[in-house]
């Protein structure tokens, strides 16, 4: 395979990666459409019942599924008059990878200032002592 070829497929894939994300973070970023996922988690729902729990009109609840489905996290199927939600195929596998890595992170960085910090109060206090003597 040409090189240009290589580094235009690798692109591709990073932007597609990104880009789920980005529709994964911002659907869980409101708590509206994080509690349509509780709800669907438990048993699937019109968007009529998914309005009336959550005490909004059906333009703002097909709204927040729309974004949902955007993101993969929801799949709706219409019957008739009624539009039915259920949870989508993504998974968010991905996702929780990507947090745990940075989760890692940020507590090794917090696991080294902990020793910076307690190192420096070791000092301080020996310092404390030789001032007293």
């Amino acid at each position: 395979m040409r090189p240009k070829l290589c580094v235009y497929i690798l692109n591709q894939m990073v932007q597609y990666s990104a880009t789920r994300f980005d529709a994964s973070f911002a659907a869980l970023s409101d708590a509206t459409r994080r509690g349509v996922l509780q709800q669907l988690g438990r048993a699937d729902a019109s968007i009529t019942d998914l309005a009336e729990k959550f005490h909004m009109t059906l333009t703002g609840m097909k709204k927040h599924v729309g974004v949902l489905e955007q993101a993969g996290l929801v799949i709706t199927e219409k019957v008739g008059r009624v539009r039915t939600c259920k949870l989508g195929l993504c998974r968010l596998e991905k996702e929780a990878a990507w947090i745990e890595r940075h989760r890692q992170l940020w507590e090794a960085r917090f696991d080294e200032l902990d020793r910076v910090v307690d190192e420096l109060k070791r000092k301080e206090r020996i310092d404390g002592r030789k001032k007293r003597k």
